[in-house]
């Protein structure tokens, strides 16, 4: 049970894939809005910490000002130390809560620290560049030795010989302004990604009123060419789309008629053609099997050419009137039982007579046992008998005809399977795939109508059977009927 519905889940989950046009258009719309969204982000976040840092800068500069620096020089220029200069300084420092400032002597030590706290000598960067700078200046940003992260601001302090004394170092905390940038950075983000959903959605509902107005005129594009002229597109917008519609709608009315008026010509045509036909072949056959003694030989080559054009179109008639049953969906079986093997050995007696005639040889191999079918049999016999004259048509005289009838049993029930083999001219890999078609014929050398193998197949269907071709060019072609049986043939 559950292994069926994982297997459904995953079917549905398949049958939802995104891919041609609605593919490559999510691809194009995500790919560049994703691109632009990103650069959008890194400008944002960019700017804001840029706006943050300058601010906490500000606060900074403002602390370890000229004023600042000042004063420790006109103390130390007046004769007092660093060290009580420092002590004063630190006493009236009024931004103790939010910076933290340092007396650094000209050796690296801190004197002093407005948090009140000890400090041991550390490496500090801006020191060391506030020393070697001209203006006498550093900032740093990094963290201290316990991992505080911090911004600092250097200014060296000089005597009046310009002989620099120490420096006045001014830090604050930057751990809160970077959490607040990360705060900030992820709600922009979030609020790109509601964004970059709403774009999606709302492309992939756009692209679905073109994509599904689409595939139903493919798939109905597709029905109107395997023959079903009664599809229509229902028109859902009154766009370019709507546009095409109604001109595949017209175009399939418009074939449709045409369609009809085709298989009621052929049908008419038929009809009229049969009665005359019928009575030219059968005069003629009365006058060839009359008296002979007075008629001269071209007269009796002239009536048996006759009688045999007749034969010959009477049959391409027959064709064309089951053609036109098979399009207006009119071909009906009359259903018996009915013994398929006798069928088929009373086809090739009569088969065989011609074929021999004409210098062919025909092998066969039918079980002698009853094998009785719900069919029509006169239709089983046109089965057989279009199959073997292709057979005749498509071979050079000489060569063999070999039929072959054997049992077999698929997805549980019993079916004939028929072979019939021919060593002729063969079919090509390309004509193979078309030559159930109505009116297709592979070789246009040979006469024929090109419909007979269709109303063959047809007629198999009918049967709830179905045939297979197999063929090889310049060696020959293998038709396979299979169709079942009433019950399983009993083996005596």
């Amino acid at each position: 049970m559950s292994n069926d519905f994982n297997a459904d889940y995953i079917t549905k989950i398949k049958s939802k894939k995104i891919e041609g046009i609605t593919r490559r258009w999510l691809i194009l719309i995500i790919g560049l809005v994703v691109l632009l969204f990103t650069i959008a982000f890194i400008v944002c976040t960019s700017l804001i910490k840029v706006y943050y840092y300058s601010s906490v800068e500000s606060i900074v500069n403002s602390a370890a000002s000229d004023s600042a620096v000042n004063y420790f020089e006109n103390n130390i220029n007046n004769g007092e130390s660093l060290e009580s200069s420092a002590a004063l300084y630190i006493d009236t420092y009024s931004n103790k809560d939010s910076t933290t400032v340092w007396i650094v002597d000209n050796e690296g030590n801190v004197i002093i620290s407005s948090n009140g706290f000890a400090v041991e000598k550390q490496k500090m960067s801006d020191y060391q560049s506030a020393m070697e700078n001209e203006d006498g200046k550093a900032k740093f940003v990094g963290k201290l030795t316990n991992g505080q992260k911090v911004m600092a601001v250097c200014r060296v302090i000089k005597s009046s010989d310009n002989t620099k004394v120490g420096a006045i170092r001014v830090m604050t905390a930057v751990d809160n302004v970077d959490r607040q940038i990360t705060s900030i950075s992820v709600l922009i983000a979030f609020i790109f990604l509601i964004i970059l959903a709403i774009i999606i959605l709302s492309n992939l509902y756009f692209i679905r009123t073109i994509i599904t107005p689409l595939k139903e005129v493919n798939q109905a594009t597709k029905k109107i060419a395997e023959g079903n002229l009664d599809v229509r597109i229902e028109k859902k917008y009154n766009d370019e789309i709507g546009d095409l519609a109604d001109s595949i709608n017209t175009m399939a009315s418009e074939i449709e008629t045409a369609d009809k008026m085709k298989n009621d010509f052929i049908s008419t045509i038929s009809h009229e053609l049969r009665t005359p036909l019928t009575s030219i072949k059968g005069w003629g056959e009365t006058l060839t099997l009359g008296n002979q003694d007075n008629v001269d030989e071209l007269t009796k080559k002239g009536l048996q050419v006759i009688v045999k054009e007749a034969g010959r179109l009477e049959g391409f008639v027959e064709e064309l009137l089951d053609f036109s049953r098979l399009q207006s969906g009119r071909m009906t079986l009359r259903l018996a039982n009915v013994d398929i093997l006798a069928e088929l050995e009373e086809t090739l007696f009569t088969f065989i007579e011609r074929a021999v005639r004409e210098g062919y040889e025909v092998k066969y191999s039918i079980p002698e046992v009853p094998c009785i079918a719900n069919a029509d049999a006169n239709r089983l016999k046109q089965v057989f008998m279009n199959i073997l004259d292709n057979a005749l048509k498509y071979s050079r005289p000489g060569s063999k005809i070999l039929v072959k009838a054997e049992f077999e049993k698929r997805d549980g029930k019993d079916f004939v399977k028929i072979a019939i083999a021919d060593q002729g001219c063969g079919i090509s890999a390309e004509d193979l795939p078309h030559v159930k078609e109505k009116f297709y014929k592979a070789n246009v050398s040979v006469k024929g109508s090109g419909i007979g193998l269709a109303v063959t197949t047809e007629i198999v269907n009918l049967h709830n059977g179905f045939l297979d071709i197999d063929s090889v060019e310049n060696k020959g072609t293998l038709v396979t009927i299979h169709l079942p049986l009433l019950e399983a043939p009993s083996q005596n």
